[in-house]
Parts: C-alpha cells; sequence; structure tokens
C-alpha cells in the first residue's frame, strides 16, 4: 500500500492511477487508529493532485553512522570530525517539505548547501523499551528522505561534537513522495538507491550496505519512546558533496533539480530556489558562525 497526503491535508491509498480518499483527518492520526480507514468513496487521478510531505511527526529521529562508506568517504577528504556509528539527534518538524517543494537556499547562512539520501521509517504505534525481534511490529512504512545540510555550519557545530542546526533549517527536510508500508516493499535491506542533481547521478548504493540494520535501529533507541506516526531515518551513502575531492563545484544551487530514489518506494524530486525567488525579498544580512 502507497499511503500520500494530498491536495488540503487529505489522506489517501494510490491504487494505480489513482488516489482513493481515506476517511482519517491526518497521516498521524492513520497510524495511531492502528486499523486501516475506511475509504470516503472519492476517487482522484493520480496526476491531478498535488502530493504533501506524507506525514509530520511528533519526533523525527535522526541517526547517522549507519553506512560506513559514509565515515570511508569522510576521512579521504580528512572531515573534522568522525563521522560515529550511533550518532542520534531529533530534526526540525517545521522544516519538512513534500515532493516538488521548493528547498529555500539561505544564502545568508551558508556557502555548502548539500544533499544526503536517506531512507525513513515510519513507527506504527507507540512504545518503548524493545529489542531487535519485535521491532518489525513497529514499522508502518517506509520513505525517503532527504538530509539537506549546511556543511560550512555544520564543521562550527561539531566542534561542541554536536550538530542539528546545519540540518534543521526551513526546507531542509524533504520527506515523500509516499509511505509504501512493509507489505509491498518486502525487504528493507535490498534495495537500489540513488541521488542525482540535474539528471547526474551524485550518489549510489543500496539498503545493503547498512549497518546496524533497521530492527537494531529502532530498538537502539526505543529507550526514547515512540509515538505512532513518529519518523527515524537511517543514514545516508557515500557520494555528498561535502565530502568530495571537488565539493565546491557540487554543492546545490539555486535553479538545481534534485531526485532521491529509493527501490520500491519511488522518486523524491525537489527544485532549489534563492531566497529572493522564495520570499519576494533578498536575503537577511550574513549571519556569521
Amino acid at each position: 500500500m502507497k499511503l500520500v497526503t494530498f491536495d488540503e491535508g487529505l489522506v489517501g491509498e494510490v491504487r494505480g492511477d489513482v488516489v482513493a480518499e481515506l476517511d482519517v483527518s491526518s497521516m498521524r492520526e492513520y497510524f495511531e487508529r492502528g486499523e486501516v480507514p475506511r475509504a470516503t468513496g472519492l476517487e482522484v487521478a493520480l496526476s491531478d493532485v498535488r502530493l504533501r510531505a506524507p506525514i509530520v511527526p511528533r519526533k523525527f529521529l535522526h541517526t547517522a553512522g549507519n553506512f560506513r562508506e559514509h565515515e570511508e568517504e569522510s576521512k579521504r577528504v580528512a572531515w573534522s570530525h568522525e563521522i560515529a556509528p550511533w550518532i542520534v539527534f531529533f530534526q526540525n518538524v517545521d522544516a519538512i517539505v513534500g515532493p516538488d517543494e521548493p528547498i529555500v537556499y539561505p544564502e545568508h547562512l551558508t556557502e555548502e548547501l548539500d544533499y544526503e539520501l536517506e531512507l525513513a521509517v515510519v513507527i506504527a504505534k507507540a512504545g518503548k523499551w524493545f529489542g531487535p525481534e519485535e521491532a518489525a511490529d513497529y514499522i508502518g512504512g517506509y520513505v525517503i528522505f532527504n538530509d539537506v545540510t549546511a556543511r560550512d555550519i555544520q564543521r562550527r557545530e561539531m566542534r561542541s561534537g554536536v550538530f542539528s542546526f546545519c540540518k534543521a533549517i526551513d526546507t531542509f527536510c524533504p520527506l515523500g513522495p509516499w509511505i509504501v508500508t512493509p507489505d509491498e516493499l518486502g525487504d528493507p535491506h535490498d534495495l537500489a538507491m540513488e541521488l542525482r542533481v540535474n539528471g547526474e547521478v551524485r550518489q549510489t548504493s543500496s539498503t545493503r550496505n547498512m549497518s546496524p540494520p533497521i530492527p537494531e535501529i529502532l530498538a537502539h533507541y526505543s529507550p526514547l519512546g515512540y509515538s505512532a506516526g513518529d519518523v527515524v531515518s537511517t543514514g545516508t551513502v557515500s557520494g555528498v558533496a561535502g565530502f568530495s575531492e571537488d565539493a565546491a563545484s557540487l554543492y546545490l544551487r539555486p535553479g538545481d533539480i534534485v531526485e532521491a530514489e529509493i527501490e520500491g518506494i519511488g522518486v523524491l524530486r525537489n527544485p532549489v530556489v534563492s531566497w529572493q525567488e522564495a520570499h519576494g525579498e533578498p536575503a537577511p544580512p550574513r549571519v556569521r558562525w
């Protein structure tokens, strides 16, 4: 099953080339109910709806370091800090945008706007303190996440051993295009992953390279407590601009089109626009971190 939020916050199920509206007020409520809501009878062509971010969770847990290839590429360019396993922090859910919504380039904050392709897990029900063998019961679906990052801010934040602001700026959390339920996706640890900028492949890998696997990730952070509809990311793969030998030429700029694709889920597409284009006025004065 593919679950979408569309138009003005309606929730639906994609059935071929149509969207069937479901009798529920939000995607979070869909999972909170613990049962599939009935269809209202309204069906709309998928091509005629505007897809929104499929869910806005109460908690969005970032995890990092789960793809060790990402750490290896950081070493090749002498990145300022270790990309250790089991990094976790919270995302600003107000930064979430959906498919085809713009990533706004805040040129007063950063000159190094980067992309990070990730698989994210939607939590099916509330829970706390469970082991990997129980984790499957807590998986409601999977969604594509582009963990947009201001690398120059990140380097400065990481001097203190933490980072968050660099990934939590408005529009830095593209999520979509829909949630694919476990029964439809199959094995989440055998999916091809690819991110493209203006059609050029920048990141390519597979969820096979994830270590630790999803059940261990979910169990490891379960002491924090999950609510139905929470989202947990699983880390990015190699190929980010900031860990390239020629990073300056690869950072995102206004006019770029980013396509994040994961096999079995789909493509999350977002344009990058300037502050002026997004807000109709010049960017505020430059902020120095």
